[in-house]
């Protein structure tokens, strides 16, 4: 049976993970895709980058955007969040500051749930393939949809 799990439970589910699936609209469809992610408690959002393209560009044009992180064990067991949101792209100072928060955030879920050592952004996450710098962003949370299946 599927029931609904407590808030807090799916803010602790999010909090252990790093990678999750996004989900925005563009020309009036969805796109889904993964995404390296760190949930920051004290923004209440979820952080991420990319470089410059459909992803960005789509969610410059409209905002609401999803985000789902799944622990699965099996097809009778697993957890399901789902985070609804905006996105909010950053700049300056702040997306540097919010860049730095991400990747120290990562490296310690990573180290914490993986028991890996690790020491660079790109040991976790995708190289951009953009001469241009990333585009820092995050979604700001505004509602949080967890379920659960247990045999």
């Amino acid at each position: 049976m599927i029931k609904d799990l407590k808030i807090q439970k799916g803010i602790q589910i999010v909090k252990n993970n790093y990678l999750g699936r996004l989900a925005y609209m563009a020309n009036n469809s969805p796109h889904i895709v993964p995404i390296t992610y760190f949930y920051d408690e004290d923004s209440n959002s979820v952080i991420s980058y990319s470089a410059e393209g459909h992803k960005i560009d789509s969610m410059r044009q409209h905002a609401p955007a999803s985000i789902q992180v799944d622990e699965i064990d099996s097809l009778i067991q697993w957890r399901s969040v789902l985070i609804q949101g905006t996105y909010e792209e950053l700049g300056g100072s702040t997306a540097k500051f919010v860049l730095h928060k991400f990747a120290e955030g990562v490296k310690e879920v990573i180290q914490r749930t993986e028991d890996k050592k690790l020491h660079y952004i790109r040991e976790f996450s995708s190289k951009l393939e953009s001469e241009k710098p990333p585009v820092v962003f995050r979604i700001n949370v505004t509602g949080i949809i967890s379920k659960y299946r247990d045999s």
